[in-house]
């Protein structure tokens, strides 16, 4: 689909998005790092998990608002709901008042209007867009994202630390300025006729309607693995913007990447980890597409396994070293293994889901993400009680467990096919 095709409401959320992360991904991946100097690493494990449990209530109901209300209007509502978080993020760390207390508040209503935000992008996305387009315009909004990720950690490593209030105001007038343009230059997509069908549902009933389609879960046991193995899986790639986020910011003091004549390139902590974040972002989206076309090619087994082991590599060396170029390596590592299944996995979930139930499915594998985010702060917790290298082996150990799992969920479906054929 060419960009002159593009609905103007796409242009526009494409632009406006894209500045929003940048923003975000400069403050966001440093919030561990502040949580924990503040309040202690038990105390920050415990907030973020409280701070993922409001963002998946939203998220569960999000979805239900943008039929109910309107997708333009939720987006809007939802850009408001941010800058006014931003407000309160900037006061709390303004020259005037510190305080980790309302920037742990205010930074959990970013995530709770975040959650109210995207149902609402996506589903914007499916009703102007042709289904055979789908992909490939999801996909151009993916690779801003990882843009987004290159970018945003550079800077933030910069100005995070020495001009935070400077950078939340900036968030204040750039969501403002998205809220103003999507108001006024936005096409609402659904129909009044649409949305009179949510009328008559309250938001409890349809909550627990999503509760409730998890229960497939329980009756397809090879979903059920595959959510399992998601789960323990998902305890790696979570614990970019957590576990190594914060052990990079404490074993690197000052590192000496290069030194050649006069010339010398040191590094600290904050600055390394915005650098390997940035590198995660920089290979997926330079070979996402190039590495999923390989990979179209091999068994699914095959795939699901060897991500799995790579992923247990990669974080068991970055625990067992504090050389930056190590964790460069280990990063590289870690991003062939997310690169691996980034494109394969949503056909596998359609393999296996009745066409009458795909999208329950589709809802009920978000549970390997959802999961995935509540559990995954623990991990700072456990670093009190465990050395480092202990955490990131145990993390490792977990993804080989996931590809146990995978093993496990292949064998029943072969048999399964054996006895159908």
């Amino acid at each position: 689909m060419k960009w002159r095709d593009w609905d103007r409401n796409l242009k526009i959320r494409l632009f406006g998005e894209g500045t929003m992360n940048v923003l975000f991904w400069a403050f966001f991946p440093f919030m561990t790092i502040y949580f924990e100097r503040s309040f202690g690493k038990n105390s920050a494990g415990l907030l973020l998990v409280l701070s993922q449990v409001f963002s998946v209530a939203a998220s569960l109901i999000g979805g239900y608002c943008a039929d109910r209300f309107g997708r333009k209007r939720m987006m809007v509502f939802a850009a408001i709901g941010e800058s006014v978080s931003f407000i309160l993020f900037a006061a709390a760390n303004s020259p005037w008042l510190s305080s980790p207390l309302l920037t742990f508040f205010s930074f959990s209503l970013l995530g709770v209007f975040g959650a109210l935000y995207w149902p609402a992008s996506h589903a914007m996305v499916a009703d102007v867009v042709a289904e055979k387009h789908r992909a490939s315009v999801f996909a151009v909004f993916y690779t801003s994202i990882n843009i987004a990720v290159v970018i945003g950690p550079i800077v933030g490593s910069y100005i995070f630390y020495t001009h935070r209030f400077e950078m939340l105001l900036t968030g204040v007038i750039i969501t403002a300025i998205l809220a103003v343009v999507l108001a006024y230059f936005l096409d609402e997509t659904t129909t009044v006729k649409e949305r009179v069908k949510e009328k008559g549902k309250k938001w409890t009933t349809v909550l627990w309607e999503e509760l409730n389609d998890y229960r497939i879960i329980a009756k397809d046991r090879t979903f059920l693995l595959f959510i399992i193995a998601g789960v323990l899986v998902s305890q790696t790639f979570m614990q970019l913007d957590i576990l190594i986020a914060v052990y990079t910011s404490e074993v690197v003091q000052d590192q000496t990447l290069v030194h050649i004549g006069d010339f010398k390139w040191t590094i600290s902590g904050e600055r390394a980890f915005g650098l390997i974040l940035a590198e995660n972002g920089l290979l997926v989206a330079l070979f996402t597409v190039l590495v999923t076309r390989y990979m179209n090619r091999l068994k699914e087994k095959r795939v699901f396994i060897s991500s799995c082991l790579l992923y247990a590599f990669g974080m068991t060396l970055y625990g067992l070293t504090q050389n930056v170029w190590v964790f460069i390596l280990a990063m590289g590592i870690f991003t062939l293994a997310e690169l691996m299944v980034v494109g394969i996995q949503e056909s596998f979930i359609a393999k296996l889901a009745p066409l009458d139930m795909r999208g329950q499915y589709f809802s009920a594998a978000s549970l390997r993400f959802t999961l995935g985010r509540l559990l995954a702060p623990f991990s700072l917790v456990a670093t009190n009680y465990f050395s480092y290298q202990v955490v990131f082996t145990v993390i490792g150990l977990l993804a080989i467990g996931g590809a146990v799992i995978y093993s496990l969920m292949f064998a029943k479906m072969e048999r399964a096919s054996l006895s159908n054929s």
